[in-house]
């Protein structure tokens, strides 16, 4: 881990800034989370806290990817869900990790000191609102994620992966995830095997299919392209329309 001073010197110029905790922001807010916020980066494959860690900070992720893992008493473990930029590490009012957390890519955090960030957010209406906002969004991403592992089959689970993953780095952009879409994948395809439940050999095989049937297009290793969103979406075994199953 390394704390670090980003090019990014104000809030205002920060690329998470439109989806963050501090999305909702008015300017005098912003100051104050300026005076109690630090950056810190942490190399790929490293650990950024261990469940039950004792926590000083909460954090927005501004770069890469980090997973959450939980591990058994006998030494098993699952990954429960992925930190994308934008998502918000750790609980006002809670001092302890409750998860491992590991960067899958180099990451960087913009972190704010625990107590003051929980002062702070119980007279700001605005950061309180959209961290509410956010755990909704994180509970229902959960339950999307409980259907995914528990149902669907491994190229529904593919399919689904890369669609969460461009509606992400399109809103990111500010933009839709459209027809000839593209972005470059934040995950190998040994984490995704072990995201998903699969063996590696499995993901390798159903993106392969899927480049395949032309649902997606691959240039060099991790360069995604999505000729028919519309047909991604279908592959993901989805009831997109909310209609009754034929």
């Amino acid at each position: 881990m390394n704390d670090l001073a980003l090019d990014i010197k104000e809030c205002g110029s920060c690329p998470i800034r439109h989806r963050a905790v501090c999305a909702k922001c008015e300017p005098d807010e912003l100051v104050l989370l300026e005076e109690m916020k630090f950056y810190r980066t942490y190399d790929a494959g490293q650990p950024i806290m261990w469940s039950g860690d004792q926590m000083d900070f909460v954090a927005s992720v501004v770069t890469g990817i980090a997973t959450l893992t939980q591990t058994m008493e006998d030494g098993r473990t699952q990954m429960v869900g992925m930190l994308l930029p934008s998502d918000f590490l750790g609980r006002p009012g809670r001092d302890r990790a409750a998860y491992d957390v590991t960067a899958v890519s180099n990451v960087q955090l913009c972190c704010f000191r625990r107590k003051p960030f929980e002062a702070l957010m119980a007279n700001t209406p605005h950061i309180g609102q959209r961290l509410l906002e956010m755990t909704l969004d994180e509970l229902d991403a959960a339950r999307e994620w409980m259907l995914i592992l528990g149902r669907k089959t491994a190229r529904e689970k593919i399919a689904s992966l890369i669609t969460i993953i461009a509606r992400r780095e399109a809103a990111m952009q500010q933009a839709r995830a459209i027809d000839g879409f593209g972005f470059d994948l934040p995950l190998t395809r040994e984490a995704m095997a072990d995201y998903l439940g699969l063996t590696l050999e499995t993901v390798s095989r159903q993106i392969s299919a899927l480049k395949k049937d032309g649902v997606i297009e691959l240039q060099g290793k991790r360069r995604v392209s999505i000729p028919d969103f519309e047909a991604l979406v279908l592959e993901t075994g989805d009831d997109a329309d909310g209609g009754m199953f034929a």
